[in-house]
């Protein structure tokens, strides 16, 4: 064992079984859950997160019944079918010598589905249909439904369940007034909103017997209104104790709260207080999660006694390897969990199966395969952006020999920029993680220079991956002073003024205008973040309203900007589903002025002079002492002709291959697939 993480290694005796450690990995909805012909995908990822170190696996959601689907033929565990399917993954798993719970989600109100129920008849901001309220009949089935599935669960080998009542799904909807209106045995006093969930985790312990791990996820700030009291969330634990659970995991907010949780702007740990103080409550242990993200972290929450274990989702989503480079203090080889939601949740919403921007590989183990090479060759890869990085470490790591050409005096391309917006610090750590993968696999580095026709043509195949240069819109003076582009300001080539109108609202722009008004980094102090966002004071939790939620403390913007764009749609559309809404929120309590649907006419001293309404309505004068261009890229590419003319084999990817909105998911992924075929 190492010395370094003594309680992170520690195995956890349960009674009827031990746990190799106190490292969960936290529910994580995939996809090939959903269909049975993916289970050998899904039977593959689980074991190599299993092989990786982790002490408990806890699956993606099943849904008891039909009703409780997210939509109709998605993840469930009724039927006995579908229980001998399982034994598959879990074999998976106890083969490598971990342990996995099935995890029981009843979505209600956040199904689907017209057939969903709910404690009462009230429709989700954030789903289609409006629930069917259940009677007394039919919540009795729903708590005989979790039954049934967990001792299927049993029966398919998994070696316990976690029941969902976090989140806002069914059993959280139990819980709260926001969503139960209800004056039978089942609503109205706290007491018989809890009734649901604890009636739920007496059946299944009634079920499955005293041998078998049950997990409850429990919702200890919901972050609604006429969400749960503190006061109710601690009745609430002792009586799931009281009822036979083993083990009590933190949930924090429900989907529709107007709180982030889980975006990389969320500072790490920020919720471990919160856990800290209902373990003083119970016996049972208590599982931290949220932003856990590295071993250090993970390793202070065990030794302070806020948590005896620690959930980590996402981070093995990143590295399934996380536990054992921790316990073989390997930290830095670690490939940390950047916490943006593009390719894991983002996905998810989307019905595509989920995997991670920083490791493509993730739930695609069986389908992308970096095996060593039988023909070692010598290549030769130009840009050590995300794209250039990826290719450049998965080739050396396959056995090729790599020499990595960069004319900037560090790697990490668009990342170098991405890591100085605030919120955005974690990308910093994608770069610490290629830096050290290339020393361990021997990539020759060339720093500072820039690469030639004559540097790559005595290469077998030559990989461009020369990124992007900002796209100069055609803007009658737009060579003037205050002109900068968005990489010049982030990277403080250039002072930026008080007065800023940002022109373009992509991505890049909506960054561009949170950088300019935040200044330095509060967003990293959990103390500014909470007041920023309006969750209470951990130590103010006793006596903090419904939910948790309280007044929200912006500081006031470190500078006065306007964003533009030519399109008539909101600023920000295009972001992801799941981050989205988390910028244009920012924004807005910076006061940001939006404008849409411009004709940018021309810059002078004054400013920037543009036409509202498409082009055909009033002319307005932004003033303005900087004006920064986010008004897309073009691909660098110029070597591709010259090289190929040489006779020499080329690979474009990343930005130099297409230069739309940056996209780091499709650069790392396509360096990673094309390091997997050469």
């Amino acid at each position: 064992m190492t010395t370094e993480y003594p309680h992170l290694f520690e195995p956890l005796d349960l009674g009827h079984t031990t746990l190799r450690n106190r490292i969960v990995m936290g529910s994580m909805h995939t996809g090939l859950e959903d269909r049975a012909k993916d289970f050998d995908r899904l039977a593959a990822y689980f074991a190599e997160r299993a092989r990786g170190g982790a002490g408990l696996i806890i699956t993606g959601g099943f849904a008891p019944n039909v009703v409780g689907s997210f939509y109709p033929g998605s993840s469930k565990m009724s039927t006995q079918a579908e229980s001998r399917r399982h034994r598959q993954l879990t074999a998976a798993v106890h083969r490598e010598g971990g342990a996995i719970a099935l995890q029981l989600l009843h979505a209600g109100r956040y199904s689907y589905s017209p057939l969903k129920v709910s404690a009462s008849a009230i429709r989700s901001p954030i789903t289609p249909f409006t629930p069917i309220a259940l009677t007394e009949r039919g919540v009795r089935r729903q708590i005989r439904a979790f039954a049934r599935a967990a001792g299927l669960a049993r029966a398919a080998g998994y070696d316990g369940v976690e029941i969902m009542g976090s989140e806002g799904y069914l059993l959280n909807q139990f819980l709260a007034p926001r969503t139960n209106r209800r004056t039978d045995g089942w609503g109205g006093s706290p007491e018989n909103r809890r009734r649901m969930p604890v009636e739920v985790v007496r059946a299944v312990r009634a079920e499955v017997g005293p041998d078998f791990v049950i997990v409850y996820r429990l919702s200890m700030i919901d972050l609604v209104e006429d969400g749960q009291t503190w006061e109710e969330v601690v009745a609430l634990a002792t009586e799931i104790e009281a009822a036979g659970a083993s083990i009590i995991s933190t949930g924090i907010g429900w989907h529709e709260a107007r709180v982030p949780t889980i975006v990389t702007s969320v500072p790490r740990g920020v919720f471990v207080d919160v856990t800290a103080r209902l373990k003083q409550h119970v016996r049972i242990p208590v599982v931290a999660s949220n932003r856990l993200t590295m071993p250090q972290l993970a390793e202070e929450v065990l030794a302070s006694g806020a948590a005896d274990l620690v959930s980590l989702a996402r981070p093995f989503l990143a590295d399934p390897q996380w536990p054992t480079k921790a316990r073989e203090g390997r930290v830095d080889e670690i490939n940390t969990c950047i916490a943006c939601n593009q390719a894991c949740l983002d996905h998810t919403f989307q019905r595509k199966t989920a995997s991670c921007l920083v490791n493509p590989r993730a739930a695609h183990e069986t389908v992308l395969r970096l095996e060593p090479t039988r023909t070692a060759k010598r290549v030769a890869v130009v840009g050590a952006g995300p794209a250039g990085l990826s290719a450049a470490v998965e080739l050396a790591g396959r056995g090729h020999t790599v020499e990595l050409f960069e004319e900037r005096e560090e790697i990490g391309g668009q990342f170098l920029i991405a890591a100085r917006i605030p919120g955005k610090e974690e990308f910093a750590e994608t770069i610490r993680y290629y830096a050290r993968q290339l020393e361990l696999r021997g990539v020759t580095l060339h720093l500072g220079r820039r690469a030639s026709v004559e540097d790559l043509v005595g290469a077998d195949e030559v990989v461009l991956a020369t990124g992007v240069e900002p796209r100069i819109p055609q803007i009658e003076g737009v060579d003037h002073p205050s002109v900068v582009t968005y990489a010049d300001a982030v990277l403080g080539r250039v002072p930026v003024g008080h007065r800023v109108a940002v022109v373009g609202a992509g991505g890049i722009g909506v960054d561009v205008s949170e950088w300019l008004t935040t200044g330095s980094s509060p967003t990293l102090d959990p103390a500014a973040w909470r007041a920023e966002w309006g969750v209470v004071d951990p130590d103010l939790l006793a006596s903090a309203p419904r939910g948790g939620l309280v007044e929200r403390e912006v500081d006031a913007p470190a500078r006065r900007v306007t964003i533009l764009q030519r399109k008539e749609t909101s600023i920000g559309a295009g972001l992801g589903k799941t981050t989205g809404w988390v910028h244009r929120a920012a924004l807005r309590a910076k006061g940001v002025e939006q404008l849409t649907g411009v004709r940018y006419d021309r810059i002078d001293d004054a400013g920037l002079h543009v036409t509202l309404d498409g082009g055909t309505g009033e002319q307005r004068l932004v003033e303005a002492d900087t004006i920064i261009l986010c008004t897309g890229q073009e691909s660098v590419d110029d070597l591709a002709g010259p090289l190929r003319e040489a006779g020499v084999t080329v690979h474009v990817i990343g930005g130099a291959d297409v230069a739309a909105e940056l996209d780091a998911k499709r650069a790392i992924r396509q360096g990673t697939e094309l390091a997997a075929s050469i």
